[in-house]
């Protein structure tokens, strides 16, 4: 089984190449850590007005998950850090089976 964490935040202009530097530095290094969790995406969407962020991480399972979140796994884990550069934020998460994924591995 795997599973799609999706969470979703909002940035400046300004602050996106600061959060993005947040989330390469702070956050990947300590999901890293936890076993179980696959991958991360780190999506923009610069709408004009500010910067759409969407971030989708991967897990193997639910255990895996409630030990980067905690007893509530739905919770988003935002730190001080991180909610400093952002507009907005989905205080909760979402969280999906994944039915199907596939890459293009081996193919330039």
């Amino acid at each position: 089984m795997r599973i799609a964490r999706i969470w979703s935040a909002r940035a400046t202009h300004e602050n996106w190449p600061e959060y993005q530097q947040h989330f390469t530095r702070s956050v990947l290094p300590k999901l890293r850590e936890i076993d179980g969790y696959l991958a991360a995406n780190l999506l923009k969407r610069d709408n004009g007005r500010e910067i759409e962020i969407a971030v989708i991480t991967m897990w193997d399972s639910w255990e895996a998950i409630d030990s980067f979140a905690g007893a509530d796994r739905d919770a988003a884990v935002v730190g001080p850090n991180a909610a400093a550069l952002l507009i907005d934020y989905d205080r909760r998460v979402r969280h999906c089976d994944v039915a199907l994924s596939d890459t293009a591995s081996g193919r330039r």
